[in-house]
């Protein structure tokens, strides 16, 4: 664009939230960069570019976001924009954008909007609640948690405290001092009229100069913002964060019947994984980061205790871990310095998969744009070390196996992880596999998606279809098996005289992660985490409907029922492990543990029959 044309593209921007709160020059950046789509209605759907995703700001025309099964979850018009979900969750679209109107579309790719997040804390905030805002609305959370399904009345004060309009702003006082409260509510007629607070006494009454007997309704807030009974804790959160207000009356019809506060909700809530993941983002230096963390036990126990769904608490506790990580990254930046070139933070096995839950260790890489001179050699060696040492001190202990971004056998380059896969690939050595089998389980969690995208591209390019490399990846995960004896008997562990229990995690959930992993890079698919692996699979056919959902189901039963045993073990003071014994569960979970490894067994002899017959 020349001059006369980007002059527009400014004023655009500057005139909308949240490119209004950005200096003169960065606007002006972005007006250099973004592109120009134009969006016919005959189209019906936006096409998007799942390789490259962008920010999309709408100029003209009207725009519908619904997901899947077609559920409405935002309508988009001039000002407002889409696709910031993905740039955020760094996964693939799968929500549609139906065109309403024809409409013009600034593009603004990738890497800008992830400068402007890091360089700007208005601008993130903002995509952060639309973000927060979105997820209610996708109703992506289902678990039975707080912020989901708990109503605020389990919260809310139901005897708010209320004085009439016409009394003084001194009776007004004298109340909030003998409640001890911060704010009233103000009726005339028994009808809701105001709400009176601490900051409007401030701001309107001593501030102003005003005397103690100014009347109520000249100092309250007027028609205040309502919510109501039946209104869930999630969404109360996110009315008080849209309006940067910290008290809500509840209402019904016109009666006030409670008041709920950001207090409350902080003292109930401060473990929620929006409310820990923002405060995550707040913190400035590292030692407070470190003592934020301290709130992820707490996390994962209300998670269970509320029986989420175990992909979901994965989910949860990976996007926490996710968040700690890019903030450690971010802290140690501003102390070091810009990075020297591009790079990617590699998460590797649960992480990678996002089905992390308790006793996680670390499992990460640096990927480099290019070979580092020793300038930045040595900047990413103390970049690493310090944010692998940050990751210890939060909880994530240090790898056992060392497969971590401070050794610099996994700080390379582009073209040497290249290498490094080609070399597994190509000469599949069952024990050098066995211990390489956690990187292809990879995915970035900070970083340009494009340095990435050309290692997974290339990586996946190798495994399809190779039959070797396959067989080599199968007979791996053969060498264990689920702890079904003859008769369908549990076999269960010893430790000595003790029995241990079963082994829920490399005999069941890691069993499963190795069948969909051999599976899914056999036919080149990108998805990491095992239920959405599954899931592609059966939509690709490769695995049949029924044995998919089998092993989905087998998958989330054996990981609920681990989750479930460690939720026992941290209420009954005992060490966390992975083993389960079988006297502690009803006949009607033995029998559906026993029908869950059955389907793992099954699922085995299925890949050795698909990738080891010809060996």
């Amino acid at each position: 664009m020349d001059a006369s044309e980007l002059q527009p593209v400014e004023q655009f921007l500057a005139a909308h939230s949240p490119f209004d709160s950005l200096p003169d020059e960065v606007i002006s950046r972005c007006a250099k960069t973004i592109t120009v789509g134009y969006y016919s209605k005959a189209s019906a759907f936006v096409e998007f570019d799942k390789d490259n995703p962008k920010l999309y700001i709408v100029r003209s025309g009207a725009f519908e976001v619904r997901d899947p099964e077609g559920v409405l979850v935002d309508r988009v018009a001039e000002g407002e924009c889409f696709g910031f979900s993905t740039l955020l969750s760094g996964e693939k679209v799968v929500n549609k954008v139906a065109i309403l109107e024809d409409g013009l579309v600034y593009h603004l790719p990738q890497s800008l909007f992830a400068q402007l997040r890091a360089e700007h804390r208005s601008f993130d905030q903002f995509f952060t609640r639309a973000f927060a805002k979105r997820l209610r609305n996708e109703g992506r959370f289902k678990a039975k948690d707080l912020t989901t399904t708990s109503r605020i009345t389990s919260i809310m004060c139901s005897k708010p405290i209320v004085i009439q309009a016409h009394a003084s702003v001194n009776d007004a006082a004298k109340l909030m001092r003998e409640y001890r409260v911060s704010s009233v509510l103000v009726i005339d007629n028994h009808k809701l009229v105001g709400i009176l607070t601490d900051r409007d006494l401030r701001n309107r009454v001593i501030a102003e100069g005003l005397g103690v007997n100014t009347l109520v309704s000249q100092a309250m807030t007027v028609n205040p913002i309502t919510t109501h009974a039946n209104a869930l804790v999630f969404e109360t959160m996110l009315t008080m964060s849209e309006h940067n207000i910290h008290h809500l009356p509840v209402v019904e019809g016109s009666q006030a019947i409670g008041m709920i506060t950001s207090t409350d909700i902080l003292r109930a809530q401060r473990s929620q994984p929006l409310l820990l993941i923002g405060e995550i983002g707040r913190q400035a230096n590292i030692d407070s980061l470190i003592q934020v963390s301290k709130q992820i036990p707490l996390l994962l126990q209300n998670l269970i205790s509320a029986d989420a769904r175990a992909e979901e608490i994965g989910r949860v506790l990976t996007s926490v871990t996710d968040a700690l990580t890019r903030r450690l990254i971010e802290l140690n930046q501003q102390m070091l310095g810009k990075a020297p070139m591009a790079f990617c933070w590699l998460a590797f096995g649960s992480q990678g998969r996002q089905d992390q839950v308790a006793c996680s260790d670390q499992d990460n890489g640096l990927l480099l744009a290019h070979e580092p001179d020793e300038f930045a050699a040595a900047y990413f060696d103390t970049l690493t070390k310090a944010v692998c040492k940050g990751l210890d001190q939060c909880g994530y202990v240090y790898c056992p196996g060392d497969i971590m971004a401070q050794n610099p056998k996994w700080r390379l380059p582009l073209n040497q992880w290249k290498a490094l896969f080609k070399h597994w690939v190509l000469e599949p050595e069952p024990k050098a596999l066995m211990h390489a089998s956690i990187f292809f389980d990879m995915r970035p969690v900070f970083g340009p998606m494009s340095l990435f995208s050309e290692l997974q591209d290339e990586v996946l390019a190798s495994t399809k279809d190779n039959d070797i490399f396959l067989a080599g990846m199968a007979g791996n995960s053969l060498t264990e098996s689920p702890p079904l004896g003859f008769f369908r008997k549990f076999v269960l562990e010893r430790d000595g005289s003790e029995v241990k229990g079963m082994d829920l995690k490399h005999k069941g959930s890691a069993l499963i992660n190795d069948i969909a992993r051999v599976y899914a890079l056999s036919a080149g698919i990108k998805e990491v985490n095992t239920a959405k692996r599954i899931r592609a699979l059966m939509d690709a056919n490769i695995i049949n409907r029924k044995d998919a959902l089998n092993l989905a189901d087998a998958h989330e039963f054996i990981a609920h029922m681990r989750l479930a045993n460690q939720g026992y073990q941290v209420t009954h003071n005992v060490p966390v492990n992975n083993f389960l014994k079988p006297q502690h569960l009803s006949s009607l979970l033995r029998h559906q543990l026993r029908d869950a490894f059955k389907v793992v067994h099954d699922a085995q002899a299925g890949i050795k029959l698909k990738f080891l017959r010809s060996f």
